[in-house]
């Protein structure tokens, strides 16, 4: 039986076939239940007024009310340019109000020393406060009863104000949809949830959330709504581990054989950090389970995660098992080859590659190894994934850079085992806690949180253009000491809309500045064909080449130990999360690095405070926190590629932090004491579940 809240929104009254196909189209509004949760961005707060003196235009608030007199009014300007100019009082001082086109039927309203409010967005010219167009109420004979004080403002599109669709328009179907279904309004949690968190009931919580009584409710129904968008998402995330966990048997590596200790005892490049011996004893305890392993394994650029994962790699080989590591760019797929292929040859292991790129006679060697186990570790890109790539025993797989692939491509590489593999999924980028307790809190997380100790921290510099030369000839005596530079390009041509440096220009004027045959200079950007790309790349690599002018595509996986200073132009155009893995392709050797961020003189205040971060630290952790908070979690890079971006109606990860701490915890409790929800208890969570999975396919399982 359908749902009341179901049913399609033209049939809501004002809606009709017309709005109801470009609220469907530019809102995602097709049901009565997608608009109740279609909520406001932010509330026009008419409860408080101020006084004159009290008017500060260059604060963020947007809208503002005065109670004040007219002192007088009068018309301004000749011909078309008249504008109607009243000036208002309080015992504090004087603002002028201005309308345009004469504005006739405001002169029937103002009535000198009556009192009015004013309510509109304040700005200062000329040293004084004006209002242009705002709101007027005559109220001499008193304030309007039943005023909304408190009013939502929605989102809106180009396409929904050509339409007039307003804010307006949406608020009052909202109101007529809150008259007619407030009684269909089912409670969507248990009694025992709302009672122990204090929770406002769902139907309040939503005529709250539109129309709020005042401050204290709307707090109120927004921390509801808001505890149950994440409670349920954790809750999920959770129930899922925890099915997982019982459902899926892991491969047992119990023994710690020839490799593992030949490697460790013989060939170790360095001492191992406390961090990366901590994962490793992490990851050991998983294998040693019985249960799948499903780790994340963070940690930021330069901190040894390549290492890990290949020691954890031993631990299979040495129970007969075949590994396989999936890196999402051919360059990082052959950077990875080329290194742990030389450590393999130490253990007279047998390690190949598999990209798009590798030949067809190569291709057939590369089957008839992993069909008869020959092939100990096989390193690739998505032509992992492919069908005619089947191993005799897949026991781990490593995914670098796992944001960049989607859930579906990771799924077929696990399908490729006859039992569920061990998986570490790395990450170089940092994710936010919050971030990381959202999008993969089903799975162990664990996190190098320090850096080798023969690392030494990258010096960041912002600079202008004004500085340029002076950046060419610290370029010239770093390349005089035989070390190399890399310079980002956040476009490949010019853009007449965008005024950031292209990479085509930026190479023309890169070579006239360091000349054949003095210095050489390489390109590489995505557009290019992989031929051409590794051959540039490896031109730099094998110091072929003194400067490497790229786009971001040597964001991951390019380790140059030789190369010491990174300039990034037109810097204020990437997020933090882009600029500090850029900057990480440098400081990788014993040498003291250097990052250069370059931009132009106008930067907006985001902009600012990110260069500014950038300069103050290099805890890349510490700024992906702060880029959840400027730019928020549907921006930071990568995460769409996901394939598990959480559609939040109403909560917020860089401001909701507290609540989602309180949402997780609460959730443990209730998965630790009935796993599979089958309390009756928890019959109305699995329903509520039950809805939102049906509306939005779900791989978490897989993960």
């Amino acid at each position: 039986m359908l749902n009341y809240l179901d049913n399609d929104i033209k049939f809501l009254a004002g809606v009709g076939d017309r709005r109801s196909v470009i609220l469907g189209r530019e809102l995602g509004i097709k049901t009565f239940r997608d608009l109740l949760y279609f909520f406001p961005f932010r509330y026009i707060d008419r409860t408080k007024y101020y006084t004159i003196n009290e008017i500060d235009c260059s604060s963020n608030t947007n809208f503002i009310q005065i109670k004040a007199r007219l002192r007088v009014v009068r018309e301004v300007g000749v011909g078309k340019k008249i504008r109607l100019s009243a000036i208002f009082y309080d015992q504090t001082g004087t603002v002028e109000v201005l309308w345009f086109n004469r504005a006739e039927w405001i002169k029937k309203i103002l009535i000198q020393n009556n009192e009015y409010i004013i309510f509109g967005k304040a700005q200062r010219f000329n040293n004084s406060i004006s209002f242009v167009h705002p709101e007027i109420e005559n109220i001499s004979g008193g304030i309007t009863a039943n005023r909304a004080l408190i009013y939502g403002v929605y989102p809106s599109t180009e396409k929904l104000t050509k339409a007039n669709i307003s804010t307006k328009t949406i608020s009052n179907l909202q109101a007529t949809l809150l008259s007619i279904a407030k009684a269909n309004i089912v409670e969507t949690l248990p009694e025992y949830i709302i009672q122990q968190n204090g929770l406002m009931p769902l139907d309040m919580a939503l005529i709250n959330i539109h129309f709020p009584q005042n401050q204290t409710a709307l707090h109120q129904s927004e921390y509801r709504l808001k505890f149950e968008e994440l409670f349920l998402i954790q809750l999920s995330l959770l129930q899922q581990k925890s099915i997982r966990t019982e459902k899926h048997d892991g491969y047992l590596f119990e023994h710690l054989g020839d490799s593992f200790n030949n490697y460790y005892k013989n060939h170790m490049p360095f001492e191992l950090t406390s961090a990366q011996k901590r994962v490793l004893k992490e990851i050991r305890r998983d294998t040693l389970s019985g249960k799948q392993m499903n780790r994340l394994l963070q940690g930021d650029v330069g901190s040894g995660k390549t290492i890990v994962a290949f020691i954890s790699i031993l631990y299979a080989i040495d129970n007969g098992f075949q590994c396989a590591i999936m890196a999402p760019t051919e360059i990082l797929a052959t950077q990875h080859y080329n290194h742990l292929s030389q450590e393999c040859e130490k253990l007279s292991l047998k390690c190949r590659l598999l990209t798009g790129s590798t030949k067809k006679r190569e291709r057939t060697e590369i089957s008839e190894g992993l069909a008869n186990g020959e092939i100990d570790l096989l390193i690739g890109t998505h032509a992992l994934i492919e069908e005619g790539v089947k191993f005799k025993k897949l026991g781990y797989v490593v995914i670098d850079e796992q944001h960049r692939f989607g859930v579906k491509q990771r799924q077929r590489l696990w399908e490729k085992s006859d039992s569920y593999p061990h998986v570490l999924v790395m990450s170089a980028t940092p994710i936010p806690r919050t971030l990381a307790m959202t999008l993969y809190g089903d799975l162990d997380i664990s996190v190098i949180d320090e850096l080798p100790p023969n690392r030494k921290p990258i010096t960041t510099v912002h600079y202008t253009d004004a500085r340029r030369l002076a950046v060419f000839g610290f370029i010239e005596k770093e390349i005089a000491k035989k070390r190399q530079c890399y310079i980002v390009y956040p476009l490949i041509k010019e853009s007449e809309k965008m005024d950031y440096k292209s990479l085509e220009d930026g190479y023309e004027s890169i070579s006239r500045a360091f000349p054949l045959p003095k210095y050489a200079t390489s390109m590489v950007h995505g557009k290019m064909k992989p031929a051409e790309k590794e051959f540039e790349m490896q031109q730099f690599v094998n110091g072929n080449s003194d400067i490497l002018v790229a786009t971001t595509v040597i964001e991951v996986g390019v380790n140059v130990p030789n190369a010491s200073i990174m300039v990034i132009e037109s810097a204020e155009r990437f997020g933090l999360s882009q600029l500090h893995q850029l900057r990480g392709r440098v400081g990788r050797g014993s040498e003291q690095s250097y990052c250069i961020l370059m931009s132009g003189d106008k930067l907006s205040s985001d902009g600012r405070r990110r260069l500014a971060a950038m300069v103050d630290t290099n805890d890349g952790f510490e700024l992906a926190e702060l880029d959840l908070k400027i730019r928020g979690y549907g921006d930071l890079e990568g995460t769409l590629q996901s394939g598990n971006m959480i559609d939040l109606k109403i909560a917020n990860l860089s401001k909701d932090t507290e609540i989602l701490e309180s949402a997780r915890e609460f959730a443990q409790k209730v998965i630790e004491n009935d796993p599979l929800l089958q309390h009756p208890d928890n019959s109305l969570i699995n329903k509520t579940l039950s809805r939102h999975k049906s509306s939005t396919e779900d791989y978490r399982s897989i993960l």
